[in-house]
């Protein structure tokens, strides 16, 4: 324990936490923390926890442009470095590009922002948010549509993809990575890419688990990065629907958490890093976070009875419908996830 500003705070020592290797041949921990929490914190009080995190021992953040609340997290990654809690070389910056920055040129002024307001010269990944330029307003409703909405198309994609390309080859981000994609839309794209996606986002928690697009990636060497890892349980109430599932509240997760004498979040996060995935659980409150990343190194892992006991907690429970992404013509959320194996058009 270490004692800052008259309380104690559990910190764990980076070196500790496994590191997973990635196909352009760099380190990334097995666990970050995400910064999506725009509906229930002000962005202050993100900045808050990522500083508190940081000293805990995090090295690994994920944040995107639509947060809203990059200017803040860049304080503290400078504070941080001014401190000397760490170094710039030290940390695995994530960030995204939003929905209306794919036109010509926009990603690089996209990532351009993104720098400015971390405060940064380069990331260490920079995604698509989404894989089609459908703009919704922040804050929006599950009904709402913007009739500028187009289906996946392979070639404004790749447009899009050539300009992530090339952020690469200008040092303005050290690899690039894709997200919330399916398989007939990466088995569509893969094949062009000039620099394949180092990582992959995608929703993963143990009663969606995504098991056949998780295989995918791992088989063509992309590192799987599961938001929502806990079954995002602070999720917007847009997002919440009556036959959605609480993961942390399944008798199985319960049962293997009273073995471990531990909350259930500790399971799910145990499941995806021993699964080889890198969860990004997000909170604010310093107790948790310090154990989602001590989860890592406790020395406790899941036995395989275990794992396999999860397995079967799948349910095809998406939490992430997307409703307002759908475009004219589309039937319903379903078509955004292009599942009859075929891209929906």
């Amino acid at each position: 324990m270490k004692e800052t500003g008259g309380f104690s705070m559990q910190t764990i020592h980076p070196d500790s936490v496994p590191k997973i290797i990635l196909n352009d041949g760099r380190e990334a921990p097995c666990i970050g923390m995400g910064t999506f929490g725009s509906d229930r914190f002000t962005a202050d009080q993100v900045a808050e926890a990522v500083y508190g995190a940081i000293k805990a021992g995090y090295r690994m953040f994920d944040c995107a442009a639509c947060y809203g609340n990059e200017a803040m997290i860049g304080d503290v990654f400078q504070k941080a470095f001014s401190d000397g809690i760490c170094k710039r070389e030290d940390l695995f910056i994530m960030t995204k590009a939003w929905n209306d920055m794919h036109g010509d040129g926009d990603i690089l002024i996209a990532l351009a922002k993104s720098l400015k307001d971390l405060k940064l010269d380069y990331v260490d990944m920079y995604f698509l948010h989404w894989p089609f330029p459908n703009y919704h307003a922040p804050y929006c409703d599950v009904d709402s549509r913007n009739p500028d909405s187009k289906p996946f198309s392979v070639e404004r994609f790749m447009k899009t993809w050539r300009q992530m390309e090339r952020l690469v080859d200008m040092g303005l981000t050290r690899g690039i990575g894709m997200s919330s994609m399916t398989i007939p839309k990466l088995k569509a794209v893969l094949p062009l890419c000039r620099i394949k996606p180092a990582m992959c986002e995608f929703e993963e928690h143990p009663c969606f688990q995504q098991e056949e697009l998780f295989c995918y990636l791992r088989g063509h060497g992309i590192q799987p990065v599961g938001f929502m890892p806990l079954g995002s349980p602070q999720r917007p109430e847009r997002d919440m629907e009556p036959g959605d599932v609480a993961d942390m509240k399944t008798p199985i997760m319960q049962e293997i958490a009273a073995a471990h004498k531990c909350h259930p979040a500790l399971i799910c996060l145990k499941w995806a890093v021993q699964r080889g995935a890198i969860p990004i659980p997000f909170s604010v409150h310093e107790a948790e976070y310090i154990s989602n990343l001590a989860s890592t190194i406790d020395g406790d892992p899941l036995t395989e009875e275990e794992m396999d006991r999860i397995q079967l907690l799948e349910s095809n429970n998406r939490l992430v419908k997307g409703q307002v992404f759908l475009w004219p013509g589309a039937r319903d959320w379903h078509d955004l996830w292009d599942e009859n194996g075929e891209i929906v058009q």
